[in-house]
């Protein structure tokens, strides 16, 4: 049996249409496998049913590999994180003592807010410049710069 291109066409629009509807972002590499089966056939006209469904699954694997190897981002975005902000100096506005929390205020805002309520291991006054060494939950650990 031998099957036309155009339906390996139809089919393989049909698949990335699907794709639209349900959100898998998976059935999109099988679409394009049988894109270019579709070309690979209407070059290629005497290929056998059995060797374009052979290549149509080729096709989808390398297709889902490129999008997983290239496509992706390789390491993860850490502009966010409270790693990436360690050590950020910023001014003490409330004094801040091992049984009291203080308020802390950076330059630039870390992980979105400028000024932070702050504990520490010692009495710091305020006004005084303070590194940030930790974030726990909506606190910052501070110590004396």
């Amino acid at each position: 049996m031998e099957m036309q291109w155009w339906i390996w066409l139809v089919f393989g629009i049909a698949l990335m249409l699907l794709e639209l509807v349900l959100p898998t972002f998976f059935i999109l590499w099988f679409g394009i496998g049988a894109v270019l089966v579709s070309l690979i056939s209407l070059a290629a006209p005497s290929l056998q049913l059995d060797m374009q469904v052979l290549l149509w699954v080729l096709m989808s694997s390398v297709t889902t590999a490129l999008w997983f190897k290239l496509f992706r981002r390789k390491q993860p975005d850490v502009r966010w994180t409270a790693e990436s902000v360690i050590g950020e100096v910023g001014l003490l506005t409330a004094g801040v003592s091992e049984f009291q929390k203080g308020r802390v205020r950076f330059q630039k805002p870390i992980l979105g807010n400028e000024e932070w309520v702050c504990i520490a291991n010692s009495e710091i006054a305020a006004g005084e410049r303070v590194r940030l060494t930790a974030i726990e939950g909506n606190t910052a650990r501070v110590i004396r710069a």
